[in-house]
């Protein structure tokens, strides 16, 4: 019964920023790990970034340490991704899901989102 909604995608330049935020509704309570993955054409999805939300700790795949950072809102049921220095190699669909563990792979995630694009033009 929890949906996610994924949003702030968008076509920025190599080199900008955005800030993707994934809203979860039907939520009744708050999920062990939240996790961002995405999705180029042609490609496995792959994970990018997760948040362990009672402790706030944080994992990112290293071709983003350093570039995007994940954050939560408690009160909004609301995970961020904010994406810096982006690059041509990140465009992608972006999804949010919850995952039981702190994990890298997608089959231990669920209730996964739509997705948003984001392309990052060179």
């Amino acid at each position: 019964q929890v949906q996610q909604v994924e949003s702030g995608g968008g076509l920025v330049q190599a080199g900008g920023s955005l800030r993707l935020s994934c809203a979860a509704s039907g939520r009744t309570f708050s999920p062990y790990v939240m996790g961002w993955f995405r999705q180029a054409p042609g490609k496995e999805r792959e994970f990018v970034a997760a948040i362990r939300w009672s402790t706030d700790n944080t994992n990112y795949r290293d071709s983003v340490k350093g570039r995007f950072t994940i954050s939560r809102d408690n009160a909004k049921n609301t995970v961020y991704l904010q994406m810096n220095s982006l690059k041509a190699e990140d465009t992608a669909v972006y999804y949010c899901a919850d995952g039981r563990v702190m994990a890298w792979a997608p089959d231990q995630y669920a209730y996964w989102g739509q997705g948003t694009q984001v392309t990052v033009s060179s």
